[in-house]
């Protein structure tokens, strides 16, 4: 969006139209409400930019189907001021051929919709009202102006969508209708006075409509308001211009287009710039191709400057609620939201002798033009001790050896507060906006940088761009969506479109009919563009977030989810992904185990296993499971682990349910998770982190896991061991002798515990060639080995500072720890890693060790020891 500068934000409010509660669609369920319909064509309106329209920046539904719209707005309009009709007459061509490229028309053009900015130009305001109520039919009032409606729109008369008696609706206005208010506009300015506005309605609408016998419409208007000499006096080149707008005949009148070609137009054309499509970030064009330093560099260096004016609308606006905005109020403040008592807005009705009782028709749900400014007051004096540099921040290390403001110091403190308490403050929110906007247009230049500030949060406003920079997403994404036909029926259309209205409904964008649409594009591009691939339930819940962020670019949403699902979700939307299920819940059950024994022996016990209650969270990404605004917290995390960490969520989870797990037997746990409890995700995020952190690369090895990638594998980004961060996959790893082996399904699944590699173990102990390890502050290692082969074996050869606990003596048959003489010795080793070291084995000498937890007397606190098998 473009900046601020000396616009304001202006709101305006409107009720759509109301439909009968008792009246279901064609699939049986609830009408979609008339507001939401609205909500969701508003979006597209937001994408444009344009030098001759007022950005549209949000808006908001409210009760009673009333919607408050959120725009960019000036208090001076084209009736404040008298400027050469010409002049006049090529913005407003300009900006009317913008909406036609994109298939709208104005039809409420009228002099207090044309506004002036400090420079001048003018803008025009309400151009989207009559595209986001479907030309009118969602709301009860007309949209446009009677005096400036063209003949064909007046001859055509009121339409409304629920009106049952309309069997047909009008045609919707073509950009010619647009074309006569200009002319009647233009008009008012040449004659100095306003046409037919002392005239009843009735008369106004019979006198434009008898203007359709007149050869001359100029010369009989000019007549009838007493001003033809005024007429006559102008240049000929304007009357000419004048005669080509009020054509009463639509077939005879110009479009914008074909206006703005005239001659008449040829002096002032070449003092205006083409317009230039701003280049969005993922593109194939330069985006820095057209930026100029000025000849003057201390221009760019002013002092007292309004740092806040140089920002987007949408974020003055964002930055705005935060700071205490609120749209209702300031409409109610300005008389524009009236609340009246429920006894005064009872319905008019008739008793049996014809009197009537109650209220007439109430006139405040119709349309109110008036916009209120919104006052910035607040949000400046909010920011005011936030110093410039703020909003130019230092991307490079430097910037650690500059001294810090007050307010820096202050925004510190804030980083350690909860996230979402630094999502609600202002000052914040504003430096990390400033922030991500600057690493993502040097994206993906710096996108190192985007990783190591999202690791510490991610603004919701950039949300969207964000997570695309993480996934990677590179190059003309939207000519490669084009590209894929999403207009052939095939087979999987019905899945679809049955999935869809389940899909996250309780949110009033994805629940909109233009949110349909394009979900169903979208899904229907990936499922045509991975043919290889099949749709599974679940699907459309991975392709919510995507969109929800990215609502008004399909291509982006595709891209992200494009490479989300091959990097975590590997093969599992293949015809059979059976093997690659079992395969991802059976490592899962060994994860359970060796973050939580007691809890995975209980599980394992009642027979409640991963494959009852896991397979929604794994093959949606949780997304099933967990509301929206849930799974953004969850997946600004989840975007910086590999494959792996899903497996981490799924145990934080469980962990937050231990209690009542261990407490219920199966049936009390399969109600438990048919309505799962309330999760604090918040906690989720940091139990996962650590249970990442600590879990080793290789136990989480799985053979069905995406490939490894060609490109060089880097560090610096992702969790890893506290000091330590690892951005790929153990399958990425150059592999080596002391690499793990895959496993076939049935081996992994008599196993309770992971396996890990050879290179892992020597990682955990720290151990040198030498054989000296690493200790702890109390002098004792991190981890423990235990080989538990015979004693003769272990005195041949073992690892340095192993501890020997032969199997045969410490061991039952159905692998428990039993009590022998060198148990007494894990004791000592309690809350540590148990790495369980034995001969290479064959498949028919599997064998399993239970996870078991060791209690030590009069210890108020129990530790648990998770083993690992045999390397």
């Amino acid at each position: 969006m473009r900046p601020l500068r000396d616009a304001q934000l202006g709101a305006f409010t409107f009720f759509a139209s109301a439909l009968p509660h008792d009246v279901c669609g064609s699939n049986g369920l609830p009408l979609t409400p008339n507001s939401i319909k609205i909500l969701g064509r508003f979006q597209i309106l937001k994408t444009f930019t344009h030098p001759r329209l007022c950005q549209y920046v949000d808006i908001s539904r409210g009760k009673h189907e009333r919607l408050v719209v959120v725009a960019e707005h000036y208090e001076s309009s084209l009736s404040d001021f008298q400027r050469q009709g010409k002049t006049v007459a090529y913005e407003v061509l300009e900006g009317l051929e913008f909406m036609n490229k994109h298939g709208m028309v104005h039809r409420a053009l009228a002099p207090n919709n044309v506004l002036m900015d400090h420079k001048g130009n003018l803008k025009l305001a309400k151009f989207g009202l009559y595209y986001m109520t479907d030309r009118g039919g969602d709301v009860d009032f007309p949209i446009g102006y009677p005096s400036y409606l063209a003949p064909e729109v007046i001859a055509q008369g009121s339409f409304h969508a629920s009106d049952p008696s309309n069997e047909e609706a009008p045609l919707p206005s073509g950009p010619k209708s647009d074309i006569w208010s200009l002319g009647v506009l233009l008009f008012e300015m040449c004659a100095g006075r306003r046409l037919l506005h002392n005239i009843e309605i009735s008369e106004r609408l019979k006198f434009i409509l008898t203007l359709g016998c007149m050869d001359d419409i100029v010369t009989v208007l000019a007549e009838e308001h007493g001003c033809l000499d005024t007429i006559k006096d102008l240049p000929v080149n304007v009357l000419e211009l004048l005669r080509k707008c009020l054509i009463f005949l639509p077939s005879k009148r110009p479009t914008p287009a074909e206006l703005l070609g005239d001659e008449v137009f040829n002096e002032i054309s070449c003092l205006y710039m083409p317009f230039q499509k701003p280049l969005s970030l993922f593109s194939s064009s330069l985006r820095c191709a057209h930026l100029e330093l000025p000849e003057d560099i201390s221009d760019l260096c002013k002092e007292e400057e309004d740092y806040l004016s140089e920002r987007a609308i949408d974020e003055v606006y964002y930055l705005w609620c935060l700071a205490g905005g609120d749209l209702e109020k300031e409409l109610t403040n300005q008389g524009i939201i009236q609340s009246k008592p429920p006894l005064c807005t009872l319905p008019k009705f008739l008793l049996e002798d014809g009197e009537s009782f109650g209220q007439g028709r109430d006139r405040s749900f119709l349309l109110d033009d008036t916009t209120v400014t919104l006052s910035l007051c607040q949000l400046r004096n909010r920011l005011k001790d936030v110093g410039g540099e703020a909003y130019y921040p230092l991307l490079e290390e430097e910037q650690s050896s500059l001294p810090q403001s007050a307010s820096s110091q202050d925004l510190s403190t804030t980083v350690t507060l909860p996230l979402i308490i630094r999502e609600r403050d202002t000052e914040y929110q504003l430096t990390r906006i400033v922030l991500f906007h600057r690493l993502l247009q040097a994206y993906p230049y710096k996108r190192d940088l985007v990783w190591k500030d999202a690791r510490v949060d991610i603004p919701p406003l950039v949300r969207g761009m964000a997570w695309a920079a993480l996934l990677g997403i590179e190059g003309d994404i939207q000519a490669k969506y084009e590209g894929i036909d999403k207009d052939t029926p095939i087979p999987t259309d019905r899945q679809i479109e049955v999935d869809i209205p389940r899909c996250h409904q309780y949110d009033e964008l994805l629940s909109s009919p233009q949110g349909h649409v394009k979900f169903r594009r979208v899904l229907k591009a990936w499922v045509v563009s991975h043919p290889d691939l099949v749709y599974w339930q679940g699907l459309d819940s991975l392709c919510a977030p995507f969109l929800y962020l990215n609502f008004n670019n399909e291509a982006l949403a595709y891209a992200c989810m494009s490479a989300f699902i091959p990097k975590y979700l590997y093969n599992f939307f293949l015809k059979d992904n059976s093997h690659v299920i079992q395969e991802y819940l059976t490592v899962f059950s060994q994860m359970i185990a060796f973050h939580d024994p007691e809890l995975s022996n209980h599980l394992n016990q009642i027979g409640f296993i991963p494959d009852l209650y896991a397979i929604p969270w794994f093959l949606t990404m949780f997304t099933h499971v967990f509301p929206l605004h849930k799974i953004f917290h969850l997946w600004d995390t989840l975007l910086l682990g590999n494959s792996s960490f899903p497996f981490c969520i799924g145990v934080a989870i469980l962990q937050q349910l231990r209690d009542r797990l261990l407490a219920n037997g199966f049936n009390e746990c399969i109600l438990l998770f048919s309505d799962l409890p309330e999760i604090d995700i918040e906690r989720c995020v940091h139990e996962s982190i650590k249970l990442f952190s600590w879990t080793p690369k290789s136990a989480t090895y799985r053979q069905h896991a995406q490939p490894p990638k060609t490109t060089a594998v880097t560090d610096g980004n992702g969790f890893g061991r506290p000091g330590t961060y690892y951005f790929s996959d153990y399958q990425d790893m150059p592999r080596t002798d002391l690499s793990r082996e895959p496993l076939a399904l049935s081996e992994l699944k008599a196993e309770l515990s992971p396996r890990i590699s050879a290179e892992d173990l020597i990682d955990l102990c720290e151990l040198s060639l030498a054989g000296g390890g690493k200790r702890t502050r109390a002098g004792r290692p991190k981890i423990v080995a235990v080989d538990v082969r015979s004693a003769e074996d272990f005195n041949r050869g073992h690892l340095s500072g192993s501890v020997n606990l032969p199997y045969s003596s410490a061991f039952g048959p159905d692998g428990e720890l039993v009590q022998c003489p060198g148990t007494g010795v894990l004791h000592s080793f309690r809350g540590r890693v148990i790495v369980v070291i034995s001969h290479a084995m064959k498949s028919a000498d599997t064998w399993r060790i239970k996870p078991v937890r060791c209690r030590k007397k009069h210890d108020s606190e129990d530790r648990i020891m998770s083993p690992f098998p045999i390397l």
